[in-house]
């Protein structure tokens, strides 16, 4: 008897822009995201934006591209129980005449604050390595974000913002949001 193999969903690279003088946002779908907020620091993006979303209404971002990655505080709509406090993209990040790219690299970091963080979609790097949708450099450069971030969050105590500081960044979030309606 074969042994069921479980195999991820094998999807396209998501690519994201963000034109900060247009304040457009072009989601992974290609749809154009009006955004709220664009801040430009010597070490990153801080994005803020409704979303539309049913399981969330409003979306934070920073662009780290020193660090390849990006941080996210989704706020989330009521009776979606979530154990995190920031969500990470392994991602190359790009910048050129005010307008940055990202390439995510498949591999997220969910941070719940003084748990220990946890590492998803191992297998989909591994998944679009071999079908070629991104290259062993990529992959390579996914596994050394990843291997930095957890090693810096689990080395000051589970806390990724105060890695973060200790690296000179200090992330900022909005006190209130305004979540946009589903649809």
């Amino acid at each position: 008897m074969d042994a069921e193999v479980n195999t991820p969903d094998l999807h396209p690279v998501k690519q994201e822009t963000f034109d900060t003088d247009a304040k457009i946002n072009t989601d992974p779908k290609g749809y154009l995201r009006e955004v709220d907020k664009f801040e430009v620091t010597d070490f990153g993006l801080y994005m803020a934006r409704g979303a539309n979303h049913p399981k969330f209404g409003y979306l934070e971002s920073w662009l780290l591209p020193d660090l390849g990655l990006r941080a996210n505080i989704f706020h989330f709509r009521e009776g979606y129980d979530t154990q995190q406090d920031y969500y990470f993209d392994v991602a190359s990040i790009d910048v050129e005449d005010g307008v940055w790219r990202t390439r995510d690299l498949y591999v997220d970091l969910v941070s719940y604050t003084g748990e220990p963080i946890d590492v998803i979609d191992i297998d989909e790097l591994a998944a679009a390595t071999s079908a070629g949708l991104i290259s062993a450099e990529e992959a390579e450069q996914a596994i050394e974000v990843t291997l930095n971030a957890v090693e810096g969050i689990t080395r000051h105590s589970d806390d990724p913002m105060e890695w973060l500081r200790t690296l000179g960044i200090e992330l900022t979030w909005a006190d209130e949001v305004e979540l946009m309606p589903v649809g």
